[in-house]
């Protein structure tokens, strides 16, 4: 598994894991300058132990949707450049603001991902790559919609939440229907199941389709 630069396995509690260099944000368990990057709490963790090829190699510009608290995003902007995080509820934008206040380059956006035309003015056009966790339904349409920020060659990451999009249907036929939505505005290079991490999610990994 290639890992990006800034990102480690070490030990925590006699179990070798993903870490980041950088304060900790929720308790996570530490090792020097170095804190634990929870797979079970992070879908993007989850994908990078999978062995996913993520293409990530450190320093890139990211746009991360579905920030939340920061859990997932305060590592990404470890190891990353400038590092835009949207969060659509105030309560986890308020927690977010714990770890923007020890990183310089992580910036916080009180934003719908739906609405991408609400942030354009602030993010960058040219990202590396666009990071999604977000519980909602459409969350092909959500990562197409925001296909405007990404770089011709810059990189999808996105976590389908089956439950999100049709509780009561099979994961499988919600996952299909997703990745259809996604083609028309990406090629995907990789798809994998998240378990044992995270039940019923999809990781996918793809590029913008080119026009």
């Amino acid at each position: 598994m290639t890992l990006p630069n800034g990102v480690e396995r070490r030990e925590f509690g006699g179990d070798d894991r993903l870490a980041t260099e950088g304060l900790p944000v929720y308790g996570e368990p530490t090792d020097g300058d170095w804190r634990c990057w929870d797979a079970r709490r992070s879908k993007l963790a989850a994908m990078l132990e999978h062995g996913m090829d993520t293409g990530l190699e450190g320093d890139e510009t990211v746009l991360y949707l579905g920030a939340a608290s920061g859990t997932t995003v305060s590592h990404v902007a470890d190891f990353s450049g400038a590092t835009y995080a949207v969060e659509f509820a105030p309560r986890p934008t308020r927690d977010l603001l714990d770890a923007v206040e020890t990183r310089e380059n992580l910036f916080p956006l009180l934003k719908d991902a739906r609405k991408p035309e609400t942030y354009a003015h602030v993010v960058e056009s040219d990202v590396d790559v666009l990071v999604q966790d977000v519980a909602t339904r459409g969350q092909a349409r959500v990562a197409r919609e925001n296909a405007r920020f990404l770089r011709e060659d810059g990189r999808l990451l996105l976590a389908i939440k089956a439950r999100s999009e049709d509780v009561a249907s099979d994961p499988e036929i919600v996952f299909e229907g997703a990745l259809d939505t996604l083609r028309e505005g990406y090629e995907i290079l990789e798809t994998r199941r998240l378990e044992p991490f995270h039940v019923d999610h999809l990781g996918v990994v793809a590029i913008p389709r080119k026009v």
